[in-house]
């Protein structure tokens, strides 16, 4: 039987309890029906997961006792993957973060490009596009049956998103070497244009920093396809998708 799975933070564990809150709550109770003594699954997005039983439910809350420790459904892959992409129109990104979760990804960075879709309002509208991304990836990550949850983090400025630590990949359209000719890593920040591209300056700043430039491909690709393709690539050469 596919496992119920839920979501509470860490801090919502005790050693023998979990309390669920709000749309993980009503969604236990309303939803699916579930009683007292019923078989659930919670996991923290850290990567652990627990067998749980229903004790009682409230109105906004479920309390749950944890039977044990188990094994999550999906393992998590070996390649810590931040997968930073420029700002994207619409749902664009929303699709990214849905596909990329899905994939295995650690980490999306959201980036401000010259040539990006869109351009933030202010710091609240920031905070408000990451919440959304955020409950996406929660939401792919219950699905897919992964224990971990990507962080979505604020969108940062192209020259943040340089100083990374591990190997560093920039995904351009002209100038690039051939995949093939990467070699083995087990960090990787990856970085994926808007549909305008790339500025010279951009490409120019960062080989500077000794990320890989590399091209796929004779085909232009939508950014979100591209964003998408890549992850798969990256999972294939690099993380578990072999």
């Amino acid at each position: 039987m596919t496992r119920r799975r839920f979501h509470a933070p860490p801090t919502a564990f005790t050693q023998t309890t979990v309390t669920l809150t709000a749309d993980e709550a009503r969604h236990l109770r309303d939803v699916l029906r579930l009683k007292a003594g019923d078989e659930v699954y919670v996991f923290d997005g850290r990567g652990r997961e627990f067998r749980c039983s229903v004790s009682n439910t409230k109105r906004d809350s479920a309390e749950l006792r944890i039977e044990g420790e188990i094994e999550p459904a999906k393992p998590e892959s070996q390649l810590q993957l931040n997968l930073c992409v420029a700002l994207l129109k619409g749902e664009k990104f929303d699709l990214v973060v849905q596909k990329a979760t899905e994939l295995g990804v650690t980490t999306m960075t959201p980036l401000l490009t010259r040539y990006a879709d869109i351009h933030l309002r202010d710091q609240s509208d920031a905070t408000k596009r990451v919440a959304r991304w955020q409950r996406i990836a929660l939401e792919a990550a219950k699905q897919s049956g992964r224990a971990f949850v990507p962080e979505i983090t604020l969108p940062v400025s192209f020259e943040a998103a340089l100083d990374v630590e591990g190997m560093g990949i920039m995904f351009s359209e002209r100038g690039g070497e051939a995949f093939e000719n990467l070699t083995e890593a087990s960090s990787i920040t990856v970085l994926v244009g808007s549909e305008g591209g790339w500025s010279d300056e951009e490409i120019d700043a960062a080989r500077a920093r000794n990320f890989h430039i590399v091209t796929l491909g004779g085909r232009i690709l939508r950014a979100e396809t591209a964003a998408i393709a890549v992850t798969v690539l990256m999972q294939h050469r690099f993380g578990d998708l072999k």
